[in-house]
């Protein structure tokens, strides 16, 4: 699906040369080897994951943009609060921490999936959602502020703007059925120089499949943007007035 997009941002002069030079797929596979060597366990809670690690690997989850650091007096080791999405793309997708719960071991995804699924029963669409993205590089943080699920970054924070305010919706929500929540959506995301991508999530799992991590295989992801139209660039003068630049966010190369 061909999606409208806004150039990249870059926060200061250089930014872009140093986002091509270090990779977040580069940075991503430092972090996962490091985390196998070490066999590094966060501790599940009812809303999150606490995942504890050596002062060097939580620079690497910062660089990656996994978590956010715990401030503590401790000095061997430092503590990094996952959210459920990151935790389990951490875990089932890279393969590279494990998790327990109240001090016991979690060897079975299958629990630690139903677990979550108990705390947050729209997690499974959420994390289909969240890995789709991760998966391409893009770097997701929670877009709370900006009354969305997600913003979308092209690299780290410190480098660039989020590019797209991110809505996942899936087949029983009301999210955006009705025009007022459309225009109020656009209106605040083109408010703070976004596009907003709606992630519409399907499949045909039924309620048993639900309840095992391998529902992810059947469910499917369509992107969408949606902006305002603008009666400027419709004018019959093109070369004062351009068209504006198309991409598709799934075949987007980021740094």
């Amino acid at each position: 699906m061909q999606l409208s997009s806004m150039a990249p941002r870059w926060k200061w002069k250089g930014a872009e040369a140093k986002a091509l030079a270090e990779p977040i797929s580069k940075s991503v596979s430092e972090l996962q080897l490091s985390l196998i060597k070490t066999e590094s366990s966060g501790s599940l809670s009812s809303c999150n994951v606490l995942l504890a690690v050596e002062p060097e690997q939580a620079e690497l989850l910062d660089h990656c943009c996994f978590g956010r650091l715990v401030l503590s007096s401790e000095k061997v080791k430092k503590w990094i609060q996952l959210s459920f999405e990151e935790a389990f793309y951490l875990l089932y997708i890279l393969k590279c921490i494990t998790l327990t719960l109240q001090g016991r071991l979690l060897e079975n995804e299958v629990e630690i999936w139903t677990y979550m699924r108990s705390k947050r029963p729209n997690f499974p669409v959420f994390f289909k959602a969240y890995s789709h993205l991760r998966s391409k590089n893009w770097v997701l943080r929670s877009g709370l502020q900006y009354g969305v699920d997600f913003v979308a970054y092209r690299h780290h924070p410190s480098l660039v703007h989020s590019e797209y305010s991110v809505l996942v919706q899936s087949g029983d929500s009301d999210r955006l059925r009705v025009w007022s929540d459309v225009h109020c959506a656009v209106r605040l995301s083109g408010s703070v120089a976004k596009t907003l991508l709606t992630l519409h999530v399907s499949g045909n799992s039924n309620r048993e499949d639900v309840d095992l991590p391998m529902c992810l295989e059947n469910y499917r992801v369509e992107e969408q943007t949606i902006s305002r139209w603008s009666p400027e660039l419709s004018r019959e003068d093109e070369t004062t007035n351009p068209k504006p630049r198309v991409t598709n966010v799934s075949n987007l190369t980021t740094p």
